[in-house]
Order: structure tokens, then sequence, then C-alpha cells
């Protein structure tokens, strides 16, 4: 399929989504929704460093809370439209992703992950004592109650976050298929053979860390709009660095649609079990679910998919 025939099919799905949660006239819906789309927006972008190239990053809380807090920032400086602070956002986070890979991506292994770890605590020590941000204390962010055509502000912030899923699986998908995509394969499966036939290993991956911060960037700016209330512990929850590995884990991460499903899968559990049991059974969902999948499919569920209908054929 086209890369713009797949991204018109993408935006009508989208509006069936949008439009069947309208239906249902219940405003948790839209929260609950935006959660579940913020989920696939940072699937996404993790799986491009993680899953396309092979570096497993632990810092993707350091780039979401990088995007809130430049909407923070500009919203006591200078309030601007959303979509505006989520390209600033991006723009924030791809700068520090791009940064971290420059320092960063000649470690290779425990090495990069446990420095991509120490990013998000300097940053976060940073925010704490960044006082015109709110420091330790927080910040409030006053949102207006509803938005022309769309209505209610969350229905809004639920239709910005479903736009920003859909230009984060375009995004994905087109890597994938592209030579940029080749090149972080080979990085991937053996980057030393890579290395030895040519291939500019060093500048696919600050690509690769620029573009998956960026994205976590996207999903994080539109988020103290959302929450209303930003404080660092919130920000840099592990809830994100977490989920950000899992869920491409769960789904498969050699494909675009592998962090998609398993961000579906584990952040509609999250929020089905925030409202029936326990908000702390979050984590325990995704501990157990990835502890069964390592076990029994260790490729995750396009793995799985996969390799059936391989053994069916033969």
């Amino acid at each position: 399929m086209r890369s713009w025939v797949f991204f018109l099919v993408c935006v009508a799905v989208g509006a069936v989504v949008f439009a069947g949660a309208r239906l249902v006239q219940n405003d948790y819906v839209f929260f609950a929704g935006y959660v579940v789309l913020q989920f696939i927006v940072l699937a996404t972008a993790w799986n491009i460093l993680g899953g396309y190239t092979g570096y497993v990053n632990f810092g993707s809380a350091a780039f979401f809370a990088a995007g809130a807090y430049t909407s923070v920032f500009f919203h006591k400086f200078y309030p601007l439209p959303i979509p505006v602070l989520i390209v600033l956002g991006a723009i924030v986070s791809g700068l520090i992703g791009l940064g971290m890979g420059y320092l960063t991506l000649r470690l290779r292994g425990a090495f990069f992950a446990i420095a991509t770890l120490a990013l998000a605590v300097v940053l976060q020590t940073l925010i704490v004592n960044w006082n015109y941000v709110g420091g330790a204390r927080g910040a409030y962010v006053i949102r207006p109650e509803s938005v022309p055509l769309i209505g209610n502000y969350i229905n809004y912030l639920f239709v910005i976050m479903l736009a920003l899923a859909i230009i984060a699986i375009n995004v994905a998908r087109a890597i994938e298929r592209s030579q940029l995509g080749y090149g972080f394969a080979t990085i991937r499966d053996d980057e030393l053979a890579a290395e030895a036939s040519g291939v500019p290993t060093l500048k696919l991956k600050l690509v690769a860390t620029t573009l998956s911060g960026a994205l976590m960037g996207m999903a994080g700016a539109p988020f103290p709009y959302y929450i209303g209330y930003l404080q660092p512990a919130s920000a840099f929850a592990l809830d994100y660095a977490v989920n950000s590995i899992a869920m491409p884990m769960i789904g498969g991460t050699t494909s675009w649609i592998g962090p998609l499903i398993g961000a579906i899968l584990v952040a509609t559990l999250q929020q089905w079990a925030t409202v029936s049991i326990s908000s702390e059974l979050s984590l325990l969902i995704v501990g157990l679910l990835l502890v069964g999948f390592v076990i029994i499919a260790p490729n995750g569920i396009v793995g799985l998919v996969q390799d059936r209908l391989r053994g069916r054929t033969k």
C-alpha cells in the first residue's frame, strides 16, 4: 500500500474512532483514550531507536518531560496554541536526542542504556531546581473549557493526540520501508559488519535518536493541558519509561504495527484496571505481560503470528 493511501486510511480510521467515542457520550472515554493514544506515540517513538536500531533507551521519560515542560515554559512566557507547542516540544526533545546521541552513541549495550537513564536523572534534577517552570512544587496550567467546533477541551486534546498517533505511525512505517530503515536494520543485526561495509552508523544512530526524541516530545507537549497540574514526579513518572519499552516488546519490535498492537493492548488493560480495581496495578500488569511474552513469544505478538504463518506454509 502506498504511503499516501495508508495515511488516508489512518485518517479514516481516526475519524471513525472519534465518532465512536462521541456516540458513547461519556467523557471518561476521551480521558482514557487520550492515554492510550499517548502511549501509541511513545511506543512507536521508542521503537525507532530501540527496535529498528537495537539501542535500548531507558530515558523515554526525559524526552516526554522535555516536551511537557516546553509547554509549561511558553504557557508562562507567552501562551501559544497547542499545535505550535507540539512543534516546539518536538524541536526541544529532538535537540536533546541529538545531543544525547552525540555524547553516548559510541557506547553500546548496557552502557548506552545506563547513559540514557542518567540523562533522565540529570534532566529531572534541572527541572526540580528551575523555579520558572514550577520547580519541585509544580506548575498549574489552566486550560479553556471548550474549543469551537469540537466542544469540550478534553475532546480537543483527544483529537490532537489521535493526529499525533497517526503521524507517528506513518513516520515509523515510512522509515521501515526506506533506505534509512534498512540502514537501521544493519546496525541492529551487526553494527561492526555494517561499519566494515561502509554504512555511516554514527550518522544513522544520530538520526534515530533525534527522530525518537522528537516524537516523544510531541507526545509530552499536550500533557500539561490534559493533567492541569504538572510536577516533576508526574512528568518523569516510571510509567513512561517502563511502558515505552514493554509495549513494543509485547507487540513486536521489528515492525511499525508491533508497538501499535502492544500499546493498545497494554494501555487499555491499564485503564480498565485503574477504573475497575486499582491504579497501582498498572506496572504489575506490564510486568506480568512482559515476563509472559518473553517466555512464550520473545519476538512479540507480531513475531508469534509470523512464526505460525511460516509453520502453516511449510
